[in-house]
């Protein structure tokens, strides 16, 4: 997630409002046509191509006694003892922490409470962009967030928010390809694992996708050998950046969060394994998986910082390419424009897709 306060411009792409949490939104417009500047033709779903429908916003920030809570973003999801439990950045006037919820299904997604992890041994400070996996090996929920550098918390109940242990960072420096003069720092960390090694990837807000490594059994301990496996424009691969393994197959799949003049969207690449070469995954231009172009009346100003539905709750975070995808993201109304940068009012929704695309192609029939 970027914490800059320079926020460029943003467009308004809808002319009707919502509201959730008293805090108007935008929402998809009567009739449920595309949005201002779009014509429903461009949105029709066609072969190799991605098309979503999305939600309303779900999740939005509650009533917090210690503090003014503007957003809630980057979300990380798992379904587990018949629940989805969700894990977000607050963005409030104390700063950046995380936060938990849980519900049985989406439509109960914005009654559901909302527990402030800094209350956990977690504790209190700056805590962002986390991810949730259980690591099977152990058997112990991994709680991952960045605390400037990678940090991990550690629980045997997911569904007691109390029960995460005391932060601890993955790292005792930071890899020099991450320090200026050559490197511009690391942020949104993300693992997964196969078989025999653990990886840990990264982004920079300057068009690199970094990834480390550790062995299985040293996890989570061990991380080492950082290198740049994505090399883009800084606007071409931001931030953000998610990974998977698509159920079935060995291919392996790495979505991240990029920069248009549209807003913020998600570009897909393809690998047949996670020490592999990353390449595009489709053929259009900028290989897009998730925009404000391929989006049906959507309410926000772009897709930004999200996160697949996965199939498994374990480490190997596998996607059924048999079953609709969803997509769990951060979207701002594109009319507020507030000066600094933590007050922009991202809410989280959910994006299904619609018809084939290059992701459900790979279901065996």
């Amino acid at each position: 997630m970027n914490f800059q306060k320079n926020v460029r411009e943003m467009k308004a792409l809808a002319s009707c409002s919502m509201s959730l949490a008293g805090v108007a939104l935008l929402a998809g417009c009567a009739g449920g046509g595309a949005p201002a500047g779009l014509s429903s033709s461009s949105l029709a779903p066609s072969q190799g191509t991605f098309y979503w429908k999305s939600s309303a916003p779900l999740i939005g920030p509650q009533a917090d006694p210690s503090q003014t809570v503007y957003a809630v973003k980057d979300p990380s999801v798992v379904f587990a003892n018949g629940k989805y439990h969700v894990f977000m950045t607050t963005a409030g006037s104390k700063g950046w922490g995380i936060a938990y919820t849980s519900f049985a299904d989406w439509s109960s997604a914005s009654t559901a409470p909302i527990f402030p992890l800094e209350k956990s041994p977690i504790g209190p400070g700056y805590r962002a962009a986390p991810e949730v996996f259980y690591f099977a090996p152990q058997k112990l929920w991994y709680l991952i967030f960045q605390g400037g550098d990678p940090m991990y918390s550690t629980t045997t109940n997911i569904e007691d928010p109390m029960s995460w242990s005391p932060a601890r960072p993955f790292f005792a420096t930071a890899p020099d390809i991450t320090k200026p003069p050559t490197g511009k720092g690391w942020l949104d960390f993300y693992i997964i694992c196969n078989d025999t090694k653990c990886y840990l990837f990264n982004t920079d807000d300057n068009g690199h996708v970094m990834r480390s490594e550790t062995s299985i059994d040293q996890f989570p301990n061990g991380f080492h050998n950082t290198v740049i496996v994505i090399d883009e424009p800084r606007d071409d691969a931001f931030e953000g950046s998610s990974h998977y393994r698509v159920k079935g197959t060995n291919t392996y799949l790495t979505v991240v969060e990029a920069i248009s003049p549209k807003g913020r969207y998600f570009r897909i690449w393809k690998s047949d394994g996670l020490e592999g070469v990353w390449v595009p995954l489709g053929t259009a231009a900028k290989n897009p998986f998730a925009t404000g172009d391929n989006v049906g009346s959507i309410w926000s100003e772009g897709i930004s910082h999200g996160e697949l539905i996965r199939d498994t709750k374990d480490q190997t975070q596998v996607i059924d390419p048999c079953k609709p995808l969803q997509f769990l993201f951060q979207g701002n109304d594109p009319l507020v424009h507030p000066s600094d940068y933590i007050q922009l009012p991202y809410r989280l929704g959910l994006l299904t897709a619609k018809g084939s695309n290059p992701i459900t192609d790979m279901c065996a029939k």
